[in-house]
């Protein structure tokens, strides 16, 4: 067993072909695969973390094993860079995701980063990985993703003046937090471009792929010597480093007494796109003695509706909820649980992203699900039961929590212990969402922007807002554009041309 340190070369290739084979340090550069499959690798499950090695260390040191076990291109001393850089004081805490009670079951607080939502924890470390990736390169690589409300900023703050990248962020106009919004429209940097666009998370999400997938638009942009590449979880870059703070939990709980080495945890993730916990699933094939990964669902519940059935069906009402970043019905990331689930057989992988595609559903045979389910649980929370989640964790608990990670708590507390420890991820600070949080605690938000809700949720609670929030409200607005769907491919183009 090792101890961080690969004992095989790791590879990756297209979830739909095996035909092409490229390094960590390409397929972070590409993103996604010329194919649109999403990109993976063999030798998962081949190397291992010994806990007991991460229990007795930092946030830090494990972070640099996991990066060096998924990513093994990457020399010691370019990861070592990589993770100094990404968890310094840019985290507000040196336990960078530390954990805390929460009656019997623990939370993973994961919103200490610039942006205080759990994607800072990716998105600090992909440009630096994405930089020592292009070294010698001499191209400009613009960024492109898609955001349901918490990427898009995380993305923008990681990749803002980075010397030859851009990042080009789409968000659904009208359908993200106005503190979201402000966040991303307040953006400074020159080679940042934001746009809203009219319709919803998914459609910006199947635009940009097809933007990647566009033969023209990628000539275009190479003779112009620019290439794509993303920010989104469907890039392993972004993926490869959320496995860190799996680990990390197990060793805090470890420290603190709570278990025994060898115990096995579950962990309850509010998720709409399957890259958070998928990371979870990750961590469990490096050795983490991980009981169950619980995906809570709001609303908009495809991933809960498809652990149940094992029909996957995007042919449903796209719901506003208050947790937007969960507002989701195709999440991309399943697509490689599905390879993994398979045995790697990227023909049934690849059919059934086709009929996601074309028909908007697909059903997976009766082994697979079985599989899946070892692992995976579901749940879903109402906009309603989230509000009575947040105001009883409040009245209880005296933990404020936002609108997501209430969807977790919800999940958690109605389903029955298996006798584990319970880990839930607290995926964003809930002054994020100040007027639908301060509303749940029975507090009338009538006629109030979300500077008054924010003003009236820290008296209420006396708990301050982090700076980074508060000071959104005398931040000048540097980005007001909003486009159509067939208007993205343009922007970017623009974008490029003005950046490069």
């Amino acid at each position: 067993m090792s101890q961080g340190v690969p004992t095989v070369e790791t590879l990756y290739h297209s979830t739909r072909s095996k035909d092409e084979t490229v390094t960590s340090k390409q397929a972070i550069l590409a993103g996604i695969a010329p194919d649109g499959g999403l990109y993976v690798s063999d030798q998962l499950g081949k190397v291992a973390i010994d806990p007991a090695h991460i229990a007795a260390q930092t946030y830090h040191a494990t972070a640099r094993d996991v990066l060096a076990a998924l990513l093994s291109d990457y020399t010691a001393d370019e990861i070592a860079t990589c993770v100094a850089g990404a968890y310094g004081s840019n985290f507000d805490t040196p336990a960078v995701t530390p954990l805390t009670p929460l009656g019997g079951d623990w939370l993973l607080e994961l919103y200490h980063g610039p942006t205080c939502a759990f994607k800072d924890v990716a998105l600090q470390m992909l440009p630096r990985l994405m930089s020592v990736a292009r070294e010698g390169d001499g191209r400009g690589v613009m960024i492109v993703t898609a955001t349901s409300g918490d990427t898009g900023k995380a993305a923008l703050e990681g990749f803002a003046d980075v010397p030859g990248t851009g990042v080009t962020v789409f968000y659904p106009h009208g359908k993200v937090s106005d503190i979201q919004q402000l966040q991303m429209a307040t953006q400074r940097g020159a080679n940042v471009a934001v746009a809203g666009i009219r319709g919803t998370f998914d459609d910006a999400q199947t635009q940009v792929k097809r933007i990647f997938a566009d033969a023209d638009v990628n000539r275009r942009l190479a003779d112009a010597g620019t290439v794509l590449s993303s920010a989104n979880s469907i890039n392993v870059g972004r993926l490869v480093p959320q496995v860190t703070y799996y680990m990390d939990a197990y060793a805090q709980l470890v420290k603190r007494g709570a278990i025994a080495l060898g115990d096995a945890v579950d962990y309850f993730v509010p998720t709409g796109n399957f890259g958070d916990v998928l990371a979870g699933y990750y961590a469990k094939q490096l050795g983490l003695p991980v009981g169950r990964l619980i995906v809570a669902s709001n609303t908009n519940k495809v991933l809960t509706d498809f652990i149940e059935t094992g029909t996957y069906d995007r042919r449903r009402e796209f719901v506003k909820t208050i947790s937007p970043s969960m507002d989701i019905l195709v999440s991309s990331n399943l697509e490689r649980l599905l390879y993994y689930l398979t045995d790697g057989d990227c023909e049934r992988v690849a059919a059934w992203m086709a009929d996601l595609s074309t028909k908007g559903v697909y059903t997976l045979p009766i082994d697979v699900m079985d599989r899946m389910r070892e692992t995976f649980a579901c749940g879903y929370a109402t906009d309603d039961d989230t509000r009575e989640t947040i105001r009883t964790t409040w009245e209880r608990e005296r933990v404020l929590i936002d609108p997501h990670t209430a969807v977790g708590v919800c999940v958690a507390e109605r389903r029955a212990s298996e006798g584990r420890q319970r880990v839930c991820l607290s995926t964003a600070d809930p002054y994020k969402f100040s007027a639908d949080v301060l509303a749940a605690l029975g507090h009338s938000t009538e006629g109030m922007d979300g500077f008054a809700c924010m003003d009236a949720l820290q008296e209420l609670t006396g708990m301050e807002a982090p700076v980074q929030l508060s000071g959104l409200r005398t931040a000048p607005v540097l980005h007001a554009d909003v486009c159509n769907q067939d208007e993205m491919a343009d922007f970017v183009e623009a974008a490029c041309a003005r950046i490069f």
